[in-house]
């Protein structure tokens, strides 16, 4: 029988298609538009070297399988065809009576969607790493694809497994190159193969799931708010005064919304079931001029006016006496009560459903507030609504019983304060409502007990929230580690991990110092965590444990690079640690040069693996680049980073050895580039376009390029270099 050079076969859901005089394979998934497509081929190893087979259709009368031919025409194996249901795979089998050594390979692309990245889906049983990307990044530990409009995902399995950022086009989707290999002399790793998860979010983990509504919040919101270190004694004139402080030394940088707490007649001392939650009046002593007068006063100082609720119990007894029939109660006729009220609503009423959205519609368009960070919502027991409306004795007292009383609250909130006001759901609740309304979610406890100052137990529990939950940061919503505290209440090394805890995976950045008690570098490191960084995480599956390595993968048109935080969650010793270019997702063959953030130095050029040691509760940052043969960008200390969000373009001229980039710069501020200059080259110049102060530091092997701006803009610097031959 002559070779069949075209061969197809089908399932419901999948089209496949072999083109024999190509080895080329084409599999078609028509109802989700999924497109794979490439090369087939099959090496077979021996000691004495590597034979290349063909691949053909099948040579006998058994239709599901491709032939391996050998250099000798002769059919020495085969490619078991298996479709079912959502996926397929190839099963590389050895013809009987052989047991050679060899490699079956598919490399090729894949697509899947307009909102597409590449990603891992399959937790590894190990990892001291977690992974994150901003861009389209590459990493060799992904193993699929995701789609956020489709909540789709396109997973690869082979005893290799390789998908990376994709870059093209195809059919108007994102193509993903894919190398896939299978081993035919090991059963357990013989085969490649996709499957299709539809509704990967949905089935899973997010019930309610709905894509981040990017049009009314493009990117993490950012603010102050005082709780943490006020508690519930900030007036409007701690608020305006912390407020004009930041106008100056945050507001440029990226600080956006103040949002105010304890705003209630009685707020100032807690707790929080006592205040007067359901009332539309500020506490006559704190806020004397009112709550919409503050939030004039907030957007006249360029920032977007917050305020935050509590709506869903009182502490007003008056307030219960006039509306008792809204209120919940026990079988002996008691009022319920939790952490939100001494007297808590039921919102199975028309009546309680249209207070809770005009309360917030009266905030929102009489007082003008823009954001809304609206508390009560999910805790981690029945203290918070989401448990508590769940709660059989709770569902019997409800006059409407219903198994979804608590998505109604949540959806009268978010009519109240209108499509265009941020949502903040304080805690957030992925798994339940909160994210079809929510534009983000406070993922854990507060960063302090009350009137106690930040303890570092508080940083390890941000910590710890911020990976549980970062899989679907910016993806369903947006996550809130609660704030960042940086003040000296903590020693520096701590400050690090809490800035670096918060800001290196792109979450919601909302001060909560005393801003102008902060020394220089601790303010400092606010300004390095604004704007925030365009972030998505490449593990989509909750994470359990403090990983020690956080790896934010890093891809812009002028290059790619990783910014690696190593942390010591101890408090006791010093820990000397590896870091392996493998366990990155890094190709360990290439040489990569290692800058430390921090301590503002250059480790050097490293193969393989580079070492560290981090004190105590401490971290160390790095940015690691692929070595070059020319002079390169390396890190700058404006942002954590390192150049992600300041830097819009670097571009080298072989012809002039200039290297030329343009910074987005602020008003005044003291921008600092390093680069790094390998043998062969020495730094002759160095220029900015007009308005920009220009200095350098020539170090030999390092050079730091200094830009003070007399405008907030983006700005054009070149490097001019002259080759030294021979050196």
């Amino acid at each position: 029988m002559r070779d069949r050079v075209q061969w197809s076969a089908e399932s419901s859901d999948w089209q496949l298609a072999f083109d024999g005089g190509r080895m080329a394979l084409v599999a078609d998934h028509g109802a989700s538009g999924v497109h794979v497509e490439g090369v087939l081929g099959f090496c077979r190893s021996a000691d004495d070297g590597e034979q290349c087979w063909q691949i053909t259709g099948p040579r006998d009368d058994t239709d599901g399988r491709l032939a391996l031919v050998d250099s000798g025409n002769n059919v020495q194996g085969y490619l078991v065809v298996d479709l079912e249901g959502d996926r397929w795979h190839l099963t590389a089998i050895h013809r009987a009576a052989q047991a050679y050594r060899g490699v079956f390979t598919f490399e090729g692309t894949a697509s899947l969607g307009e909102a597409s990245f590449a990603c891992r889906t399959r937790a590894p049983r190990k990892s001291d790493v977690v992974q994150m990307a901003s861009g389209p990044v590459d990493s060799l530990l992904n193993d699929s694809i995701f789609d956020v409009e489709t909540d789709t995902a396109l997973r690869f399995h082979g005893s290799s497994v390789q998908v990376a950022g994709g870059s093209g086009a195809s059919g108007g989707n994102r193509a993903f190159p894919v190398k896939l290999a299978a081993r035919i002399d090991d059963p357990a790793q013989s085969s490649v193969g996709v499957v299709l998860i539809e509704d990967y979010y949905r089935s899973r983990y997010v019930p309610h799931y709905r894509p981040l509504n990017k049009q009314r919040c493009p990117s993490p919101p950012t603010g102050w708010m005082s709780w943490n270190v006020y508690f519930d004694r900030a007036g409007e004139e701690e608020n305006l005064a912390e407020a004009r402080f930041a106008e100056k030394h945050l507001k440029p940088y990226g600080l956006d919304i103040w949002s105010i707490e304890s705003w209630q007649p009685n707020s100032d001392t807690l707790p929080v079931r006592a205040f007067h939650n359901l009332c539309l009046e500020g506490h006559p002593e704190q806020f004397p001029h009112g709550m919409r007068w503050l939030a004039d006063q907030i957007r006249e100082l360029g920032f977007k006016p917050g305020i935050w609720t509590a709506p869903f119990g009182t502490g007003n007894s008056e307030f219960y006496t006039r509306h008792r029939k809204w209120f919940l109660h026990d079988s002996e006729g008691k009022p319920m009560t939790n952490w939100c009220g001494n007297y808590l609503l039921d919102p199975t009423q028309d009546e309680v459903l249209e207070y809770m959205h005009e309360m917030h519609r009266h905030m929102a368009e009489e007082w003008g507030y823009e954001f809304f960070k609206i508390d009560g919502m999910s805790g981690r027991s029945h203290g918070y609504s989401a448990h508590f409306f769940e709660r059989p004795e709770v569902q019997e007292a409800c006059e409407n019983p219903t198994p979804d009383a608590f998505s109604h609250c949540v959806a009268a909130f978010r009519e109240g304060i209108g499509e265009d006001a941020i949502f903040l759901a304080c805690q957030g609740h992925y798994s339940g409502p909160d994210v079809a309304y929510a534009d983000a979610g406070r993922i854990g406890g507060d960063i302090v007990s009350p009137n106690q100052p930040s303890k570092w137990h508080n940083v390890l529990s941000q910590a710890n929230a911020t990976l549980n939950q970062l899989f679907v940061h910016n993806i369903v919503w947006y996550g809130d580690p609660d704030t960042l505290l940086v003040g000296t209440t903590h020693d520096l090394s701590a400050a690090r991990v809490t800035a670096t805890v918060v800001a290196l995976p792109g979450q919601l950045m909302f001060a909560g110092d005393k801003l102008a008690e902060l020394p220089d570098e601790r303010l400092r490191m606010i300004q390095q965590a604004l704007p925030v960084c365009d972030v998505r995480p490449l593990d989509l599956f909750p994470i359990f444990g403090l990983k020690p390595i956080w790896d934010l993968k890093i891809s812009r048109p002028f290059g790619a690079w990783d910014v690696v935080s190593v942390f010591n969650w101890a408090g006791d010793d010093t820990r000397a640690a590896t870091v392996t270019f493998g366990e990155l997702g890094l190709p360990e063959s290439d040489s990569y040069l290692v800058f430390d953030f921090w301590n503002d130095r250059l480790l050097g050029t490293f193969e393989e693996q580079f070492e560290c040691e981090i004190e105590p509760r401490g971290t160390q940052l790095f940015a690691i680049h692929p070595a070059l043969e020319r002079p390169q960008f390396l890190s700058t200390d404006r942002h954590i980073t390192q150049g992600a969000v300041s830097v819009c373009q670097l571009s080298w001229d072989d012809q002039l050895n200039s290297l030329s980039g343009t910074s987005q710069l602020v008003e005044g501020d003291r921008s600092v580039l390093v680069f790094r200059v390998p043998a062969g080259f020495r730094l002759a110049g160095a220029k900015a376009e007009e308005g920009i102060d220009v200095s350098v530091q020539d170090d030999g092997a390092v050079v730091r390029l200094t830009l003070v701006s007399e405008s907030s803009r983006e700005g054009d610097w070149v490097l001019e270099f002259d080759a030294q031959p021979g050196e």
